[in-house]
């Protein structure tokens, strides 16, 4: 067979269980936002089983590779397999890119009685159709009895005057030049240079981590001094679901370079013609950053 044997590895329960895990986290978040007791230990002992079985998996995965199992063939598949998962995610995204362009193109005009949507002024009187949205169809028809009420204040382009004040320009300098940083550290393991590559990747699981702090700041900035919840209408929603999903993405792609930066200093892995684990928590990252750049434009500066 052309490009060596295949290696097929021994047969595993790890998946079973990583599926129990993911099941359980799933039950318990959604136990959690309906007010269950319960809902979040389940959802911390679903996330703790899942990275248990992360770790137990991972670790054979390496301890294989590092054994000279994995033929040329299997490691093509490995390229393939990250290839997809990434594909998977922009798809991901792509449903929520697509919400939001359904909720400023189509849902909102029509909820304000433009086009073929005139019988709704019937409903929601008053409802003027703007973005962000800070009256709610509910708060045009109801007034003070709304029940649904939009945020004080929106989490947008404030201007060139008022730009290194906002956290989300610092949130995107901060990801971008991880980008950059990352990018250094693949040239320096291509080029044999460990010690570079080490500063490099560990500058990048730093600004991976200043970025999440950054996030954290802006989300306790947004809930109590502008009033932009989870439950703030459908700005509120939009908002912290696009930039909450990417932030949770971050979080895994620091974890993955954290890992492979341990995996380098403490270890000794990787060389420069063997370090497609670094390569796929690299391609990830840029998949991060570039969702980033998305979101930047689409969600704040023509939000």
């Amino acid at each position: 067979m052309s490009g060596g044997t295949y290696y097929v590895p021994e047969q595993s329960k790890l998946p079973i269980f990583a599926s129990f895990g993911l099941f359980l986290t799933v039950f318990g978040a959604a136990n959690w936002m309906n007010g269950n007791s319960s809902g979040p230990w389940l959802f911390f002992a679903g996330g703790l089983t899942f990275a248990a079985v992360l770790w137990n998996w991972f670790s054979i995965v390496i301890s294989e590779n590092m054994a000279g199992l994995n033929s040329p063939q299997l490691k093509r598949s490995y390229v393939i397999g990250m290839g997809w998962f990434i594909f998977s995610e922009v798809m991901f995204f792509a449903a929520f890119f697509g919400a939001l362009f359904y909720i400023r193109a189509l849902a909102l005009p029509w909820l304000a009685g433009e086009g073929d949507g005139v019988d709704n002024v019937l409903l929601w009187p008053g409802f003027a159709n703007e973005w962000p949205l800070m009256t709610t169809p509910d708060m045009a028809a109801n007034g003070e009895g709304a029940t649904k009420v939009g945020p004080d204040a929106a989490m947008s382009w404030p201007g060139f005057g008022g730009l290194f004040s906002w956290l989300p320009f610092w949130n995107t300098v901060v990801l971008l030049s991880s980008s950059v940083t990352v990018h250094f550290a693949h040239t320096a393991i291509k080029n044999n240079n460990r010690k570079q590559f080490n500063i490099m990747l560990g500058v990048t699981v730093l600004l991976g981590f200043i970025f999440l702090f950054l996030q954290a700041e802006e989300y306790i900035h947004a809930y109590h001094e502008l009033g932009l919840t989870l439950q703030s209408g459908i700005y509120g929603t939009t908002f912290f679901m696009l930039t909450g999903f990417h932030g949770a993405h971050v979080t895994m792609g620091t974890i993955m370079l954290l890992v492979m930066w341990l995996r380098s200093v403490l270890k000794g892995h990787f060389k420069p013609d063997d370090n497609f684990g670094f390569e796929a928590a690299s391609w990830y990252w840029h998949f991060v950053d570039v969702v980033w750049v998305g979101l930047f434009f689409v969600v704040y500066v023509f939000g």
